[in-house]
């Protein structure tokens, strides 16, 4: 059972909603609306649904819906074991439980009692509830992936991966329930067609390794800056203001597809969004993605009574590449930033977060822009190893690509030594050095020179330092810094697995450090 959009729409002027849709006065209505249901029957909120999943033990599911003023509901539980909740009392249209515990498995049935009305969710899975966030490529389809058709006959061999679309709306107020759904909880059939590929990808490796229900929540919108996905009190903390129209306005997004399920149970979040902060507020992403991403671990904790974790665990993907060739610095710059300019997570200022690195996968010739890369797989399984080792606390799960350990600088060489063990192949380009008289920190208006490789080993990398000129020293270094730094899973540095690209990095040479670099 789901709150349907039209339902409500007797309670306020019909012709209002049609003609004026996009506005904050419809918006208001709707949601008072929702507020105190205006029909007055006892219903579930609007993503609650039959075949849907629900938080797992040890945290507790939080049910709410609407109902008659003041009345008392109850809630039933029956399945593989049973509960009955205390009553809730109906206020201001709006009833809440918090169920016991639950163990994964299934199916149940849920029971919502009032009076002498009842609703009921139907084929419910326990489990872990994952919340995929951003623009286009996580919006991308999975039927728009390389070997879809092969991904698409896989879809009926996992009933127990459930999945869930909000649809696209905005809005200038924070509302307490989604204005419309676009795909209801469903099992997995020809549905998983156009559902966002990372998300359904990750939720089956996912699958594969946990053996238990994931329902799989996507909330996303093309073309959109973080800036639409924070709430106010996120922006404050990075001095943004009001800009742009649409769905590119401060906070339309999340309060119209994020803040309305805060009170859902859920895991852990999952992100694949920045390509359009390259060319907007572009400097300011090193703190507003943080700032969301602790916004959003707050908002949740409070929605859920406490019940999702207040540091719920939050993978995202690092930028890919868009126009080969390029020597426009946003997307390695929006790189650097996703990390909060650290180059690595988890690190101090982002904790229990994992990214999958991307950028050795572009596809020159996808038909959907080459911002669009169809390799969605490695993408998801990358995913999957952060989230085990972050997310699942896995012993001996790598999920860190390459990164310098430390760097020894002399006249004819740098000398990288690297966290781990290394798989490389040459490079004339890809690492660039920046020479100084005086060893002042470099930026992109800097005169960078290629570095090429000269030898390794196990775990260290040699570069020529040949380019700089005899009167200089080498003041930084940095590693595929372009949008478009290699063909496709060929960068030259790789973990010794081939698996785990390393991410790009500007290292600054430290004033009082001599020739070794200390880095982390």
């Amino acid at each position: 059972m789901t709150l349907s959009y039209r339902a409500c729409q007797r309670c306020v002027s019909v012709g209002c909603l049609l003609v004026m849709a996009a506005t904050l006065f419809v918006f208001i209505l709707i949601t008072l609306a929702y507020f105190y249901n205006c029909d007055g029957k006892l219903r579930f909120a609007s993503y609650y649904g039959d075949h849907m999943v629900l938080q797992m033990s040890p945290e507790k599911a939080l049910l709410w819906g609407y109902g008659p003023e003041g009345a008392q509901v109850t809630v039933f539980l029956s399945g593989p074991v049973q509960q009955t909740t205390s009553p809730a009392t109906v206020t201001k249209g709006i009833w809440q439980v918090t169920l016991d515990p639950v163990e994964a498995g299934g199916p149940y049935n849920v029971t919502a009692t009032a009076q002498n009305s009842t609703a009921t969710l139907t084929d419910v899975l326990f489990g872990d509830v994952w919340l995929c966030g951003g623009q286009s490529n996580m919006y991308f389809k999975t039927s728009q992936i390389f070997n879809a058709s092969e991904e698409l006959a896989l879809a009926a061999k996992y009933p127990h991966i459930r999945t869930f679309m909000a649809a696209l709306n905005q809005s200038e107020t924070e509302l307490i329930d989604l204005i419309q759904v676009s795909l209801p909880w469903s099992v997995p059939t020809t549905n998983v067609a156009e559902f966002s590929a990372v998300c359904w990808l990750f939720g089956r490796y996912m699958y594969d390794n946990l053996k238990y229900p994931i329902g799989l929540v996507e909330s996303c919108w093309g073309g959109t800056p973080v800036e639409a996905w924070s709430s106010s009190r996120a922006l404050r903390q990075c001095g943004l203001e009001k800009t742009k129209r649409g769905p590119e306005i401060n906070s339309v997004l999340w309060n119209a597809m994020i803040h309305p399920m805060l009170n859902m149970t859920i895991k852990g979040a999952l992100w694949y969004q920045g390509e359009k902060n390259a060319d907007y507020h572009q400097n300011k992403y090193n703190c507003s993605f943080p700032a969301m991403i602790d916004d959003w671990r707050m908002a949740f904790h409070q929605g859920s009574g406490g019940q999702t974790a207040l540091d719920f665990p939050f993978g995202f993907v690092q930028l890919s590449t868009n126009i080969k060739g390029s020597t426009d610095e946003g997307f390695p710059n929006i790189r650097w930033h996703q990390t909060a300019d650290a180059g690595f997570v988890p690190n101090t200022r982002m904790k229990k977060t994992f990214m999958a690195v991307a950028l050795d996968l572009p596809d020159e010739t996808s038909p959907y822009g080459t911002i669009h890369p169809r390799d969605k797989q490695d993408v998801a399984y990358r995913l999957t190893l952060g989230a085990r080792a972050v997310a699942y606390n896995e012993k001996d799960v790598p999920f860190l690509g390459p990164f310098p350990h430390q760097i020894l600088s002399t006249r004819l060489y740098l000398n990288i030594t690297y966290d781990q063990t290394v798989y490389v192949t040459q490079s004339k380009d890809i690492f660039e050095i920046c020479c100084s008289r005086n060893q002042a920190p470099c930026g992109p208006q800097s005169p960078w020179v290629p570095a090429g490789i000269m030898q390794w080993d196990q775990t260290t990398v040699q570069l020529s330092t040949s380019l700089c000129p005899a009167t200089d020293e080498v003041a930084a270094l940095r590693y595929a810094w372009r949008d478009w730094p290699c063909d496709f899973k060929a960068c030259p540095i790789y973990s010794a697995s081939r698996i785990l690209p390393a991410p790009p990095f500007i290292i600054n040479r430290p004033p009082t450090t001599g020739n070794v670099w200390k880095n982390y």
